[in-house]
């Protein structure tokens, strides 16, 4: 290699530099008891089968305006809602209740072999809707705010398409609407599943499974150099707790309803309905021109699963009379957790909420 010069002084220094780092990440690890995460207070209003709904309170603090509609927040099927609660220094629900929203959260729970048929009606029309209602009936409203999140942000435009009379405002975050631009990577390798296989197969399809093919999206970075660099992660308790509570939700899998799936992958990545305006729920078609409330769409310009293309094709597809964008310069988990989301995402939707309340 032209202008290399090997230097085993430098290999030899280096190496012990990573052992001592090694011996100190092991140290570290045994300083710490439990990892903890959604530590914000909460309480279970609703259960239906493995569906949690909670409910969060925000704090009054005098002169503060507070929203008076309650903000229901729909989660990805996929991993485990505590993201936005992962700790008390970087908690998404955390700040939005300081910033005087009421949140209601669906934690939709681990699928078993009983939860093998439910589909896209099951979820939308009986899960989220079920939510919809209580949440409604708990604050006395009539009308909720929508907050879905990645997948939840697609399951949530079918439900306002349904059911557009119950959602006052529509908020998306990292949310795929064309499933089949260039740069998905995601959509790349849904297309080469035989997905009657799989569920024939699997039944339930198993989340670490899933897990290993995001993963695979980007071996270098989330592979061999997220493994080099966990002595460094491990250095003291803080930055190991801070690793390990990501580190728990990535793994923290559940597996995925087998007809759920088939329907999601079909309607959604073979046939990219919202783009052909093909959706269909139960038997009722969810046309986004159904949509005509105040609808807010947020994503991350480095988003790796959701790339901003995919996103951004919202804009035109429905009829709200005010749409805006806001682009947040940040991978697709760092929307919630990076510093970023404390000091700019949260006030944003708190003060885009309050503005339509």
């Amino acid at each position: 290699m032209s202008g290399f010069k090997f230097n085993p002084e430098k290999i030899v220094s280096e190496l012990g530099q990573y052992s001592e780092q090694l011996l100190q990440s092991i140290n570290t690890l045994q300083q710490i008891d439990e990892v903890s995460v959604g530590q914000t207070p909460n309480e279970i209003i609703y259960r239906e089968d493995k569906l949690q709904l909670l409910r969060y309170q925000s704090e009054k603090t005098p002169g503060r305006k507070r929203c008076k509609t309650p903000l229901l927040i729909c989660y990805a099927l996929v991993n485990r809602p505590y993201m936005v609660d992962l700790d008390q220094e970087r908690s998404f629900v955390k700040r939005l209740l300081e910033l005087g929203l009421d949140i209601y959260l669906i934690d939709w729970g681990y699928p078993d072999a009983a939860d093998r048929y439910l589909d896209m009606d099951d979820y939308i029309n009986g899960y989220i809707s079920n939510c919809v209602d209580q949440v409604l009936q708990d604050s006395g409203q009539e009308q909720l705010n929508l907050l879905g999140i990645c997948q939840g942000g697609t399951l949530s435009l079918c439900y306002t398409a349904l059911n557009p009379d119950k959602v006052k405002n529509l908020i998306t975050m990292v949310t795929p609407v064309d499933f089949k631009t260039p740069d998905n990577m995601l959509s790349h390798l849904a297309q080469q599943i035989d997905i009657d296989l799989a569920v024939e197969t699997y039944g339930n399809i198993p989340g670490a499974m899933l897990n290993d093919a995001y993963n695979a999206l980007m071996p270098m970075r989330l592979g061999l150099q997220k493994n080099l660099n966990i002595p460094r992660q491990l250095k003291d308790p803080d930055s190991a707790l801070n690793f390990l509570r990501m580190e728990k939700w990535i793994y923290d899998s559940p597996d995925q309803a087998g007809e759920m799936f088939r329907q999601f992958l079909t309607t959604f990545f073979k046939e990219n309905g919202f783009i052909n305006n093909t959706v269909v729920i139960g038997d009722r078609p969810a046309d986004l021109q159904q949509i005509s409330q105040p609808l807010l769409n947020i994503f991350g310009s480095a988003d790796h699963l959701v790339p901003p293309s995919a996103s951004r094709a919202l804009n035109g597809l429905t009829k709200s009379h005010e749409y805006k964008e806001y682009e947040v310069a940040s991978g697709h988990i760092g929307v919630f957790v990076s510093s970023k989301s404390q000091t700019e995402v949260a006030p944003t939707i708190a003060k885009w909420l309050k503005q339509h309340d």
